[in-house]
């Protein structure tokens, strides 16, 4: 027989997995720009160039972009945790008092970022509580001097070092 399953401890336990932070972005069907902080954002593929990320089935915001086919991850840099929490609550306009430009296929693009990839939707498919979205990278650069990335970890933001 086993255990009840317990959703807090498997809240707690995963964790302890370090993830990336990233926001993602693009322009919903009212012409706005929509965003949403991710926390499970990877590399799927080099051949074809994927990506994949998972968003709640609920995220008004990813419903909003999706429509578009289109969107915009921003890798976030430690120190940039004012936007990730900004990003991560539902609220109607999460721009409002956010500096943004344009990414090279015209996407919003957050400032101060140490990677930026813009992305087609590949595919979406629904995976328990999430959609898992798999996008066709279109372009993408990064910035040498923006520091270190931001990860979750513990339920905590932090800065993501490389072991030299």
């Amino acid at each position: 027989m086993t255990a009840p399953f317990d959703p807090a401890k498997f809240r707690q336990v995963l964790g302890h997995v370090p993830t990336s932070v990233v926001v993602v972005t693009g322009f919903g069907t009212d012409g706005k720009p929509h965003g949403i902080t991710i926390g499970s954002f990877v590399s799927v593929s080099l051949e074809p160039a994927l990506v994949g990320f998972l968003p709640g089935l609920n995220s008004r915001s990813w419903q909003e972009i999706a429509a578009s086919g289109k969107f915009c991850v921003n890798v976030l840099a430690d120190g940039q945790d004012e936007l990730c929490w900004k990003f991560a609550k539902e609220a109607d306009d999460k721009f409002d008092g956010v500096e943004w430009g344009t990414s090279p296929t015209g996407l919003p693009e957050l400032p101060g970022c140490v990677a930026v990839i813009d992305c087609t939707v590949h595919s979406q498919i629904e995976l328990g509580d999430h959609y898992m979205v798999v996008g066709h990278v279109q372009t993408l650069d990064h910035v040498d001097d923006a520091g270190d990335a931001m990860a979750f970890y513990k339920g905590k933001v932090t800065r993501a070092v490389a072991v030299k």
